[in-house]
């Protein structure tokens, strides 16, 4: 039996966005995300992608379209579940339409409907660990506290070809919630991007221009070096977590980027976690690795990050030889 986790909304935009050569999202057992809610509340909107769970006989039916035992991430999100644990919810007592219906005569006798259950999200939940291999998610705050973040991930789309999959331009992900955004030179010359994640600062490693912040030393640091085997970026390193750290002073948002968004921009990701929570190499790699999986920064630059970490720890702490780097 698999387990019952939660996932926080920053894990799911992550989820949504990352790449191979094309979005991951085309991927056919990559993602499962259902919805539980209500088939009024997800016709109104929902996350991009997601199915909405029937029920029938007041039991939720599993989706036919989608093979669990393969799939490797399987999310299921309410309304606003916060707890894996019981909570005080009013009984079913029919379909939804019939619940919407009758919604006001129930509000009167509120007090003796309501029985000490878990959420719907985690209802469905430990239903689907039966199926799966790999941990079922439920998404913490549910739908309400992802589309309040994420605004320009919601839909009223239910189905999604094959092809619409593949041209899905994925967001720059996101390193620390709200903050930080780790991308590429196409999504940092994109004015949607700009504007949902309402970007203020960059941080541009690589040899190419964006039309944004020139000759705004105060919001663009930008850093030219190319992704060779003999390209420094040490000692570039304090400079950029002092800029980073003081836009987060300011509350402005921060993308970094490069060329692709795979070595450069991930290097320095890793750099300026180390600096900001005085972490080791290892333990900021493994957050970079988390929210963006197909980081790769070239072997000099894993190099240069431990040699940045003698000079925040006062020596090497960190094994580079292990295959992770």
């Amino acid at each position: 039996m698999a387990d019952l986790l939660f996932c926080e909304p920053t894990e799911l935009y992550n989820i949504l966005n990352q790449v191979s050569k094309l979005s991951r999202l085309a991927e056919p057992n990559y993602l499962c995300l259902l919805d539980v809610r209500s088939k009024r509340q997800y016709d109104e909107s929902h996350v991009i992608t997601a199915l909405r769970v029937k029920k029938r006989d007041h039991q939720y039916l599993i989706p036919e379209s989608v093979d669990l035992e393969c799939v490797r991430y399987c999310i299921v999100y309410d309304s606003n579940t916060s707890s894996l644990e019981l909570s005080i919810r009013r009984r079913q007592y029919g379909e939804e339409e019939e619940e919407e219906e009758e919604e006001e005569e129930k509000d009167k006798d509120k007090e003796e409907d309501t029985e000490l259950l878990p959420g719907p999200a985690v209802e469905f939940g430990q239903i689907l660990i039966h199926f799966t291999r790999q941990p079922v998610y439920v998404l913490r705050g549910g739908y309400e506290c992802f589309s309040g973040m994420y605004h320009f991930f919601r839909t009223q789309k239910i189905i999604w070809m094959p092809q619409e999959l593949d041209a899905f331009q994925p967001y720059p992900i996101e390193i620390l919630p709200g903050k930080v955004f780790l991308g590429k030179i196409s999504q940092a010359c994109n004015a949607k991007m700009h504007k949902d994640l309402k970007i203020k600062a960059h941080v541009n490693i690589s040899m190419e221009t964006t039309p944004y912040f020139v000759g705004n030393p105060d919001k663009l640091l930008h850093i030219k070096i190319e992704d060779t085997p003999d390209s420094i970026l040490f000692p570039f390193f304090r400079h950029i977590c002092h800029f980073m750290e003081l836009h987060l002073r300011l509350r402005s948002v921060i993308m970094v980027f490069s060329t692709r968004g795979i070595s450069r921009s991930t290097a320095v990701a890793v750099a300026f976690l180390m600096h900001y929570n005085e972490e080791t190499l290892k333990r900021s790699w493994a957050h970079v690795k988390k929210c963006k999986t197909n980081m790769r920064p070239n072997r000099a630059f894993v190099a240069q990050l431990l040699e940045w970490e003698r000079v925040l720890h006062g020596e090497y702490l960190t094994d580079i030889s292990e295959p992770i780097y």
